[in-house]
């Protein structure tokens, strides 16, 4: 699984995200058949569920492994393994942000449900739903990123800061729309997808509906959060993208969460997303523009340098 992520950033990196994307979608769709053969018509129960999680992942890492000896993709080859203490170091500063951002999501996700419990299953059933809904549109947002950073990295690279800038304003526009977009659906149809889930339960509709609405309203400032900390993850800014990493699921939340039902009550732990969001967009907003500011006099300087 470790090695099939690995491949699968690296195909991403090199504009080759079609192989990527299909050992990690074959990966999935293989699991999703195999899960009902193995458990119900093998009887395997649990076993057969992990026996199939393990055979499509298994699958899936063979075919990126093979999609790197395809096309024009850097081939593996222990022959050019050569570790130094310099590679390591920036492969962990790179990485950085999004470790803290999974780390803290984790831990969000842990106090989130504790925070919950203080009003029953309802509570927590409600938030648990209304967080998947959310991270399902937030991927929309992460995929254009996804494909934006070979781009800005490339870019970023051969000094062609321009053309940083532009993709930056495309991933902007792009994500700006999507938000808007998936955040009006979820604000109109927050009863219909909170029924999905739970049919029958009028207490965990009311209650993640409300939640829900409340995270539609701040969802689209995140269409300027994500071009700014994965910008400054790409060109290597990795201080600056590790503390923007942090403050959504963090800095702002892990606060919120801790406080605001104490004083709100059960509208405290519906407010602390958005509440986060909002202070995560006033911490990125000037780090967006400082990166943008940076890049376009990094512009004017190789301009005049090649003039």
């Amino acid at each position: 699984m470790v090695a099939s992520l690995v491949l699968n950033n690296q195909f991403r990196f090199q504009g080759s995200a079609v192989f990527g994307m299909i050992g990690i979608f074959s990966g999935a769709v293989l699991n999703i058949i195999l899960d009902p053969i193995f458990i119900f018509v093998l009887n395997m129960g649990t076993g057969g569920a992990a026996l199939a999680t393990i055979l499509s992942q298994f699958v899936g890492f063979c075919l990126l492994v093979g999609g790197t000896f395809r096309g024009g993709n850097l081939r593996l080859s222990l022959t050019a393994f050569r570790p130094t203490f310099d590679r390591y170091r920036r492969i962990l500063t790179g990485g950085l942000p999004s470790f803290w951002r999974q780390a803290l999501a984790s831990v969000a996700t842990l106090l989130l449900n504790v925070a919950a419990r203080e009003y029953g299953d309802a509570a927590i059933a409600a938030m648990s739903i209304v967080s998947r809904i959310i991270m399902f549109a937030g991927s929309a947002l992460i995929g254009l990123g996804q494909g934006y950073q070979p781009v800005c990295g490339f870019n970023y690279g051969a000094k062609l800061y321009g053309r940083v800038r532009e993709a930056y304003f495309f991933f902007f526009r792009a994500a700006a729309v999507a938000a808007v977009v998936l955040a009006a659906l979820g604000y109109v149809f927050a009863p219909q997808l909170m029924a999905l889930f739970r049919a029958d339960d009028l207490e965990v509709i009311a209650i993640g509906t409300t939640a829900l609405r409340m995270q539609c309203v701040s969802f689209p400032l995140m269409a300027w959060f994500f071009p700014s900390s994965m910008t400054l993850q790409t060109i290597g800014q990795s201080f600056r993208a590790t503390v923007l990493a942090m403050c959504r699921q963090g800095l702002f939340f892990l606060p919120a969460i801790l406080i605001l039902p104490s004083v709100l009550g059960i509208t405290g732990i519906q407010l602390s997303q958005p509440f986060s969001d909002l202070c995560s967009f006033l911490v990125a907003l000037p780090m967006g523009i400082g990166v943008l500011r940076e890049l376009k006099a990094a512009q004017l300087g190789e301009e005049a340098r090649k003039s």
